[in-house]
């Protein structure tokens, strides 16, 4: 669990933690070094900061000037520098590297990690008195320089506001983890001693090295570990349990300095933990959990305005909520740890049998050889070479998949260890900070278990036999002939599907399947076939070696037969059990990064869109229809200066630089503040009044089987049926440009009832 709660810069136990937009944590003081300065515009070049050093030590605090920490906290943290209270709105945007205007920084210092910082520069004489004279000769409401920190684990950027650092949450469920730990490796190693000691008892421990995870003595410091050399480089810090030490309690309270938010994470575990308030109110506790935002909130949030017309609830109810979705997501991790276990005594087993196996090969193969006399010496040796080869070739991947196994199961592990030390925590708030990225990271652990990880790769056999019957003058062309016995080869059993395996997800399935043991038959190859979920005939959908097929693109709400069938070289086998596939009712999809026009900019899981440019770009969606009623809505974000956004379906080759509907491929709706027009191949029909503003919704009505495209606008049928007789497959399809935003929403039932239409004009 030790790595779960190391910080990814500085590569010690977190100190101070903060919450990154994208779900990651950093320590404060960290967080400092990695922050670097933008330009408001990009004809100036982007100052440099001055951050503080990375440790929280207090000779580190003393040997940095003044005027240094003071450039820091200016940059940083503005409101405490300059005394403002500041906009407490919520400024923070999230920017990939070439969108960030400075995506890249010269370093000159390195974390244990390999994470690049700021070098640490000291202010000129007279910073700190500039700082605070240009802060206040500054027009009121003018916010500091603009100021970014890129997240060393993903490289996504956020912009910082005017309230700096303190504008990121802090994670005072991380703190009190690490508290805990730290107090209980502290009393593990209360009575540390030297590791290398040749005496007896040994010395009292000196020095923890991070890197080797040695106890050193002073003596065996100066003997075994020198600060010179590759040593030269390893973080030396007192044995844990003492005053200072990373792993000790106590000390300074979590350390690296001011300028950051709250206080109690230095208290140690016998003290009462104070209540978590607001961080934009400081007098108010969290009470509500914005569903919206996914972050908790207080009345006075609510009140304000600011989180008014989100979707709000009970804190309680949330934080139950995550936790059993935590706790279910945790039963699937721990049961393939368990099998994973399993599966690694099985694969040591194998190990032993292959080196058995290995020998008796060897043994037997001399023996053969050497009753064939002089004209078998050279093909011996050959021989010999070939089984040795096969014999390390089978070693080697087996242990690859050893340490493979082993590093997922210790992360796997590790994860499990940190995620129960959080449902142990009693904070709601904190809580919910940082479930829904441990619910997804559980999810992806276990999901990494899945195709055929728990199987061995190779077998212990030897598929090896020596044919010592040829004539001798045949002996310069002996060689292993494949299989152990000279029986007639038959096809291949009947295969035997995986139903703990297969599985559907939206318009997709997954089937798995697998040979009966102690099957001797060789098998070269399986067949899938699917039938076109109306009950029809069979068709091959898959060929291959594979044990394990998804297949894409089947219609919704529809059941699929599937069976499948081995062959070899002497003919197909019989087919397995039919199993029956149920897709899903509704499509749930997103916007598809993958096929926008690179002017599109997505978030929100790819269910927001907008645009960089003040042309029109296309987006698709990430299903396809060919059959079937389809809904979705698209939610207006923003709508400033009345532009036409564009809603409706395209084929997957689609032009995507200019309004949807304009050529072949797309038929849309577009429509401004007043009225809307349907429109394909540049055709402009069905003009009709009533339009969009911020807030509004528009309804996509797609019915393949019928065969026709219907809008909707705030729930009421906007003009006819927009296009008929439309056959073929279709992508949900949207074009904007940048004065537009809109939320995609998904998985809705088809309407029952609906509105009358309005009329249109021509």
């Amino acid at each position: 669990m030790e790595e779960e709660l190391k910080c990814p810069v500085c590569g010690s136990l977190f100190r101070e933690p903060i919450i990154l937009p994208c779900s990651h944590n950093v320590c404060l003081p960290c967080a400092r070094t990695i922050a670097v300065q933008t330009p408001e515009s990009e004809q100036h070049l982007p100052p440099l900061l001055h951050p503080r050093g990375p440790a929280p030590t207090a000779a580190n605090a003393a040997a940095a000037a003044p005027g240094a920490a003071a450039g820091s906290a200016a940059c940083l943290d503005p409101e405490v520098a300059a005394g403002g209270g500041g906009d407490h709105a919520d400024k923070l945007s999230l920017h990939s590297e070439t969108d960030s205007g400075y995506g890249s920084y010269t370093p000159s210092l390195k974390s244990p990690n390999g994470v690049r910082v700021l070098p640490l520069v000291p202010a000129p004489p007279g910073a700190a008195a500039a700082a605070a004279a240009a802060a206040a000769a500054a027009p009121r409401g003018a916010g500091p320089a603009s100021s970014s920190l890129t997240c060393p684990q993903c490289h996504r950027s956020a912009s910082l506001d005017q309230r700096g650092l303190r504008g990121f949450q802090r994670n005072r469920l991380l703190e009190a983890i690490v508290q805990r730990y730290q107090q209980g490796r502290a009393a593990a190693a209360a009575a540390a001693k030297c590791q290398l000691c040749d005496r007896s008892p040994p010395e009292p421990a000196a020095v923890l090295c991070e890197q080797c995870e040695v106890l050193y003595c002073a003596a065996c410091q100066l003997r075994c570990h020198p600060a010179r050399g590759p040593f030269a480089k390893h973080r030396l810090a007192p044995p844990p349990g003492q005053p200072g030490a990373p792993g000790g309690g106590g000390g300074d309270g979590g350390g690296g300095g001011g300028g950051g938010s709250g206080g109690g994470s230095g208290k140690g575990a016998g003290g009462g933990r104070k209540l978590p308030t607001c961080a934009e109110h400081d007098l108010e506790n969290y009470s509500m959990y914005c569903v919206s935002c996914r972050s908790p909130v207080c009345y006075q949030c609510l009140e304000e305005g600011k989180h008014g017309k989100h979707d709000v609830k009970a804190l309680g109810a949330m934080w139950k909520q995550h936790k059993a979705q935590l706790s279910q997501a945790l039963n699937g991790v721990s049961d393939k740890a368990k099998e994973a276990k399993e599966f690694l005594v099985q694969l040591k087993n194998l190990l032993q049998q292959i080196q058995e196996n290995g020998l008796d090969y060897e043994a037997c193969l001399v023996a053969q050889c050497d009753a064939l006399v002089d004209a078998l010496t050279r093909q011996k040796a050959k021989l010999l070479t070939k089984v040795t080869k096969e014999r390390e070739h089978k070693l080697k991947v087996v242990w690859d998949q050893i340490n493979h196994c082993t590093l997922k199961l210790r992360q796997s592990t590790g994860l499990m260890e940190y995620c129960l030390e959080v449902i142990k925590e009693n904070d709601p708030s904190g809580f919910l900070q940082i479930s829904d990225a441990l619910i997804k990271r559980v999810q992806l652990s276990q999901e990494q278990w899945v195709k055929g990880a728990l199987e061995p790769k190779v077998s212990a056999e030897f598929d090896l036999t020596l044919d010592s019957e040829p004539l001798l003058q045949s002996i310069h062309q002996l060689d292993f002939i494949q299989m152990k016995c000279r029986v007639p080869v038959t096809v291949p059993p009947v295969p035997l599907l995986q139903l703990e395996k297969c599985c559907t997800r939206n318009n997709s399935v997954t089937l798995a399947w697998r040979m009966p043991p102690l099957s001797h038959n060789p098998v070269e190859g399986y067949i899938l076939e699917l039938d076109d979920g109306d009950g029809g005939q069979f068709r091959e959908v898959y060929v291959g070696k594979e044990t394990l097929c998804t297949i894409d693109g089947l219609h919704f709400n529809s059941t699929y037969n599937a069976r499948v069938k081995a062959f070899n070289s002497s003919g197909v086998g019989p087919y397995s059990k039919t199993v029956i596939l149920q897709t899903s009712d509704v499509a749930w999809f997103t916007f598809d990064p993958s096929s926008a026009h690179r002017d599109i900019v997505l978030s929100n899981d790819n269910q927001t869109a907008t645009c960089n440019s003040y042309d029109d770009r296309v987006v698709l969606g990430t299903a396809a229809f060919s059959k079937g009623v389809h809904y979705w809505e698209l939610h207006v974000d923003r709508y400033d200066n009345h532009p036409d956004p564009a809603f409706g379906i395209a084929r997957i080759n689609v032009v995507k630089d200019m309004m949807l509907g304009k050529d072949d491929k797309a038929w849309a709706m577009y429509v401004d503040n007043n009225r809307s027009w349907f429109m394909h191949c540049n055709s402009h029909t069905n003009r009709t009044e009533g339009g969009v503003s911020k807030g509004a919704t528009v309804g996509v009505l797609l019915d393949l089987n019928k065969h026709n495209l219907t809008f909707y606008i705030n729930g009421q049928q906007q003009g006819p049926p927009a296009f008929e007789n439309i056959e073929g497959v279709f992508m949900p399809a949207l074009s904007l440009n940048r004065n537009v935003q809109v939320t995609l929403h998904t998985g809705l039932e088809v309407p029952q009832c609906v509105k009358q239409p309005k009329l249109p004009n021509n």
